[in-house]
């Protein structure tokens, strides 16, 4: 490798680097300031706490029921996730399967909300959700992000199964492979990579999602999530932003935990999916 071709990743290392801190600032500053008391919060917000303290953690820990509030958010990312992964997996693989003019449409019908913003029907989707008795229960929640969901992992999912051959289809079938056993024996394991990129995504959307919990769930306490809880520390008249910045690095650090110990499946499975398609 060249001097000047080192001196070019060097630079571009550096700018990453940079621009990294510049993305991961407002977490730092989260952190930094949930060790703080409200005096040192309101008097300097920017600079490191100068006694450190914990008693912020076991306030909000007791405060807003954690332990429930955490057990209410993983039912909705569990039950959402179920949703969306059986779904569009079986989904793509019919689509991609079927070669016809009404199977194009369909999966054009399957992947188009993903152009559509959610704030332009949140109003339709919150009448629907009454209607249907599914609003203020964590499983009413999880059962509506199957369609928030599905648009993406069908297209995912999609891509992946073209690249598929599809004598293993035909060998499954000789072999007295039903639909569904031929889906879950042979080509459900096949999209372990990409199906690991959905989860992973998945999770950081749902679990830290706050817009449709707050649609939804808002208005009973113990369906609460995390981040509605968050929400609570800030009102019109008073705001303890000490307790605020502390429950919400509660809320979001399961999600950077299952992130940082699987976020290499995310560039391979995007990859993956990609060159397959």
């Amino acid at each position: 490798m060249s001097a000047t071709n080192k001196a070019a990743r060097w630079i571009g290392e550096i700018v990453m680097v940079l621009l990294s801190l510049v993305f991961l600032y407002p977490l730092f500053l989260a952190i930094f300031n949930s060790f703080k008391s409200f005096q040192e919060v309101m008097s300097d917000v920017i600079a490191l706490p100068h006694h450190w303290t914990f008693a912020n953690y076991s306030y909000v820990w007791k405060f807003i029921n954690y332990p429930r509030l955490f057990l209410n958010n993983t039912i909705i990312t569990v039950l959402g996730l179920a949703g969306i992964v059986l779904v569009s997996s079986i989904a793509a693989y019919r689509l991609a399967r079927t070669k016809s003019r009404l199977s194009g449409i369909v999966y054009f019908i399957c992947i188009m909300p993903m152009l559509i913003p959610f704030q332009s029907i949140m109003l339709t989707v919150l009448k629907t959700a009454r209607f249907l008795h599914l609003s203020d229960s964590t499983w009413g929640l999880g059962l509506l992000y199957w369609g928030f969901g599905a648009p993406l992992a069908v297209f995912i999912y999609h891509g992946f199964v073209k690249g598929i051959p599809k004598e293993l289809d035909e060998s499954a079938m000789i072999d007295g492979a039903s639909g569904f056993g031929l889906f879950f024996r042979i080509i459900f394991p096949l999209l372990k990579s990409v199906t690991a990129t959905i989860v992973i995504i998945d999770v950081m959307w749902i679990w830290n999602d706050f817009l449709l919990p707050l649609l939804m769930v808002n208005g009973s306490p113990t369906t609460k999530t995390l981040t509605l809880a968050a929400y609570t520390f800030v009102g019109q008249y008073t705001s303890d932003w000490q307790y605020a910045m502390t429950a919400m690095v509660m809320a979001v650090l399961p999600s950077i935990v299952v992130f940082m110990f699987l976020q290499k499946y995310i560039v391979k499975g995007v990859v993956a999916g990609a060159v397959k398609g």
